[in-house]
């Protein structure tokens, strides 16, 4: 007598018959792997011969185990055949998987729209990107078999449109949406409720959230209490605790992987605020309550939690069962709920938002988006890391039940079932995250003994009515199993446990290459700036250096840069600069260091240099056209320095618009701190951006300064010996003085001791420099500025007590009263006191909130134009000349060169050309005629040019029109007796 053959072993002898007409091909179309992962496919739908009946929660009667031949599943064997998927040699022409990425309000080089291009790669996708769903073609002609698209990612602004678009009911089984329809639906605003609590199903069941966590702006929360407005003391039991008055407010960061059946993965990291605290801080939830609560305390403070989130989640979706718009099995979504703890820790949900949000930190824009992103991109490898996998049991399964269709006219039979191929993708999904959660911890589905709440009840009893036909109830047995599987698991492993890696990659606390704490891997996984700069090329860790350009207006950046290895460390310019800096962005080119350190050893290393390059774009300016107006300005409205003076253009009153210069009508300036404003030529006053900033040019209110050419700057300047003393402000006039007396600037450097240049002027004019103050030393080793004054002159002897002999003191924001008395008594000890002394003064700078070096306030600013006036008034009482730089700085703050104190208005470089940029003050011929250069554009009038300036005798070359207007203005003070009929230049 033949026995009949059960439909399990039917199936197994079909999928036999296919394999082994492969295996007759096997040499020229497939491998052994594919067998094998055949061979693991055949006993995967032996063992998916799952009993159809009504969900119980005691599992099957031994009559019904009889009936289905295999007693539901044997979780080993399930979780063998799942992982044989994991071979990727499983097909040797491994298709690309196609991602549409719909950026919405998000520019293509935005670092998340980045993130998710450089992971999707990473994982075998092919990535588009479009702005919405209604511009994407590859949206629009979406090909119903699943070829179009594998992946559509809709970040923020583009999520609307996605849904409108887009069929969930009819997607295939390997494409999947960052957006859960039924999540989405349940956690809107219904009349300022949240729309879940609103179905009658929910009835009498005590929620843990308060009515308006879904509203948009969210519940008004006191600032001096934590607490919410909504309490419900009897959700949670008390704890038993002496730490009975903390309370906190806690974001969590929630991945929902799939609805039907309910899979929920929680971030180990946190968005926290305790009582007291006026911003929030990323934290570990479990470091966090731990440092709170104590041990025990925070283990049920943390099953508290979850329990609280779990519970809000599954009311939400136990609401959305019917609607067949949410049977996309593989789509995800993000959620992060908002929970406030009560005095007894007493858990409530108080805000629901689809999406991770980090309101509350200090900086949530800069800050917020890069933690944003380390989730982000701990999400995507965990959702992702299964592609392959999945493909593969895609293109082995998918035939096989196309011959069981033909022959059977199905799969499925009498009290059992072969799992869709959407069931069997979720399925190697889910084992795979159980087995590396990483930086993730299962949220749903609970273990049994843990799912007595009545919402977990109610879903029980969901699951069992007759309308889900079994399917999802099957499923979620196969979660539970698999969940159980891998927790008795990990109990019996005698490895140590992980400890969660919070931000970053989810990263074990040792370092997979096996470097034990050593940076094995130096690069950057992305180099974040605030405000956002569009990178050349784009970034990538394997590219070390990077160019931007920016605006005129942009006059500091924020940098950090991020590593990929937890064990690197990053630092900016030096190996002891910091890790995050506000950087302020000079005019032109401004170079930014990033060093990927290993500091694994008592010395650190540098393991790789990045650079990024950074051009800040001039002024923006209009050419003069005939019909235009001079207008002048003692400062800018974006730092009003004198509150009783205007701020920003104003016409200017007695200057002819033909730019015909009055200065025959003026006196020659006595003093170099004469008041005067900057003028430029617009077309309108009222709007600054209609002017010709190249012409802009320094005028004294009453005279002017008159600037000698070469030759009786030489003469002017044959047989004096000049001292310097003072910062690198005061250098930076220095070399202009060099450059301008010799002709050339042969050599330079940023001297921060004494140097001395005895072949200015064929050796006629020496110039010596001393630095002061030397701040980087110890106060108690720092030099005095007695002291200091006093080496200078003992390097620079011999010197003569006349005006021969010229000292010029000053810096940026140093300088006060007392040193102009120091500079009296010690001339007068070394019997110099009838020498010419130049005091310049105060300067712009500071005024940026830049990291690691003091930043002043508008107050501060205002209080050193007071010191910079006692300052003039004390060097002038003590009949010294001086040069009020201040005066002139304050209107072009904004315009300092490379320098992290935004004080530097003087850059010495090679010169792209050779023409002198020296004639930033009014000119006035014999003939009459005027005009102004200000040396910021491609070049100067080739009547301004001096024949001697030529590319065979420039080797450097001082740039800076600020720094060349006072530093015109020095060389006037010093010339002032030594100036014959020839033709000058004035302002």
């Amino acid at each position: 007598m033949v026995r009949p053959e059960s439909p399990a072993k039917t199936l197994c002898l079909e999928a036999g018959m296919l394999l082994r007409r492969t295996w007759t091909l096997r040499r020229r179309y497939c491998t052994a792997p594919l067998l094998l992962i055949g061979i693991a496919a055949c006993l995967l739908y032996q063992m998916l011969m799952v009993d159809r009946t009504p969900y119980k929660t005691d599992g099957p009667s031994p009559q019904e185990r009889n009936r289905s031949g295999i007693n539901l599943l044997d979780p080993e064997k399930l979780v063998s055949a799942l992982d044989a998927f994991q071979d990727d040699k499983v097909s040797s022409k491994h298709r690309m998987g196609v991602a549409i990425l719909l950026t919405g309000q998000l520019v293509p080089t935005a670092t998340e729209v980045q993130l998710y291009q450089r992971v999707l790669q990473q994982h075998s996708y092919w990535v588009d990107q479009a702005r919405y769903a209604e511009t994407s073609s590859a949206v629009r002609q979406d090909k119903k078999d699943g070829s179009g698209w594998n992946l559509l990612v809709c970040l923020r602004g583009s999520e609307r449109g996605c849904l409108r678009k887009i069929s969930f009911s009819s997607l295939h089984a390997n494409q999947r949406v960052n957006i859960i329809p039924a999540l989405v639906e349940a956690f809107s605003e219904v009349g300022g409720v949240c729309r879940f609590q609103t179905d009658r199903r929910l009835a009498g069941l005590n929620i843990p959230i308060i009515p308006s966590a879904c509203t948009e702006e969210g519940p008004k929360l006191k600032s001096n209490s934590l607490t919410g407005p909504d309490w419900h003391p009897s959700i949670h039991p008390q704890l038993s605790s002496a730490n009975q008055h903390a309370v906190a407010m806690v974001n969590v960061y929630v991945l929902v992987s799939s609805v039907r059946p309910l899979s929920a993965f929680l971030h180990h990291t946190g968005l926290v605020r305790s009582r007291g605290d006026r911003y929030s801080r990323v934290s570990e939830l479990q470091l966090f309550f731990l440092e709170r609560l104590g041990a025990a305390d925070s283990r049920q403070a943390l099953a508290q939690m979850r329990r609280v989130v779990s519970d809000v989640l599954l009311a939400a979706t136990l609401t959305n069962v019917g609607s067949s718009r949410h049977s996309c099995k593989l789509c995800f979504q993000w959620l992060t709920f908002t929970l406030s703890f009560n005095a007894s820790l007493s858990a409530v949900v108080v805000k629901v938002q689809t999406d991770l949000d980090f309101q509350g930190l200090r900086d949530q824009g800069f800050d917020g988006q890069i933690r944003k992103e380390f989730i982000l991109e701990d999400g995507l490898h965990f959702l992702f890391e299964t592609h392959r996998m999945q493909e593969n049991a895609l293109q082995l399964v998918e035939p096989v039940q196309a011959d069981l269709r033909q022959q059977y006219g199905g799969c499925e039979w009498t009290n059992s079932l072969c799992l869709p191929p959407d069931d069997l993708m979720l399925l190697i999904q889910f084992q795979h995250q159980l087995k590396r959660t990483g930086p993730f911890e299962v949220l749903h589905p609970l273990q049994a003994s843990s799912a007595s709440s009545p919402l977990h009840l109610l879903h029980l009893h969901r699951l069992q009515l007759q309308e889900n036909s079994g399917k999802e109830s099957e499923m979620f047995s196969l979660f539970q199993r698999l969940l159980k599987y891998h927790q008795k698991a990990m109990m019996q492993s005698t490895e140590s446990p992980k400890s969660s890696a919070g931000l970053g990659s989810g990263q074990d606390s040792q370092d997979p290459s096996g470097g034990e704490g050593r940076c094995v891997d130096p690069h950057l996984r992305q180099l974040y700036t605030d405000p956002p700069l569009v990178l050349s090329p784009q970034f990538d860790p394997w590219v070390k250096e990077y160019r931007a350009e920016v605006p005129f207006d942009m006059v500091m950046v924020r940098v950090r840069p991020e590593p990929v290895s937890q064990f690197c460390h990053v630092h900016l310019d030096e190996q002891r600069g910091p890790r995050i800096v506000n950087y302020p962005v000079g005019l032109g080119n401004s170079r930014i260091n990033i060093l990927v350190l290993d500091e694994s050893e008592a010395e650190p290393v540098v393991m790789t240099i990045y650079t990024l390059h950074i051009f800040r774009e001039n002024r923006p300016s209009l050419p003069m056209f005939a019909d235009y107006v001079m207008c002048g300005f003692v400062q800018d409205c974006g730092l009003v320095v004198r509150p009783d003076q205007p701020c920003g253009l104003e016409p200017l009153r007695g200057v002819r618009s033909s730019g015909e210069s009055q200065a025959a009508d003026r006196p020659t300036c006595s003093s170099g701190d004469m008041p005067g404003r900057w003028v430029v030529p617009c077309l309108s006053c009222s709007d600054n951006r209609t002017c010709d900033w190249r012409e802009v040019a320094w005028r004294p209110d009453s005279c002017y300064h008159p600037v000698l050419d070469q030759p009786q700057l030489q003469q002017c300047m044959m047989d004096r010996k000049v001292l310097f003393l003072g910062d690198s402000t005061n250098r930076g006039m220095m070399y202009y003085l060099m450059e301008r007396v010799n002709g050339t600037l042969q050599d330079w450097d940023k001297a921060h001791d004494t140097v001395l240049y005895h072949d200015l002027n064929r050796g006629h004019t020496p110039f010596s420099y001393s630095y002061y103050p030397q701040f980087w030393l110890e106060p108690s080793r720092r030099p005095t500025f007695h002291r200091a004054l006093e080496q200078l002159i003992q390097r620079s002897r011999p010197l003569v007590n006349s005006p021969h002999t010229v000292l010029v003191v000053g810096g940026v924001q140093w300088l006060n009263t007392n040193h102009i008395r120091t500079v009296q008594q010690v001339l007068e000890r070394e019997n110099l006191q009838d020498i010419m002394v130049v005091v310049k003064s105060l300067g712009m700078g500071f005024h940026l909130a830049v990291d690691g070096i003091r930043s002043l306030s508008l107050a501060r600013v205002q209080e050193l134009d007071h010191v910079n006036r006692d300052v003039l008034t004390e060097a002038k009482h003590a009949g010294y000349e001086v040069v009020d730089t201040f005066s002139i700085t304050m209107g072009r703050y904004k315009e300092y060169l490379q320098g992290r104190c935004a004080c530097h208005y003087h850059e010495v470089a090679k010169p792209a050309f050779s023409a002198p940029q020296h004639s930033v003050l009014q000119i006035l011929r014999k003939d009459g005629d005027s005009g102004s250069r200000s040396g910021t554009g491609t070049g100067d009038h080739p009547d301004l040019q001096d024949p001697r300036w030529t590319p065979s005798n420039t080797t450097y070359h001082v740039r800076g029109p600020v720094n060349q207007v006072y530093s015109q203005i020095l060389l006037s003070r010093l010339c002032a007796r030594h100036r014959g009929n020839r033709t000058t230049r004035h302002s």
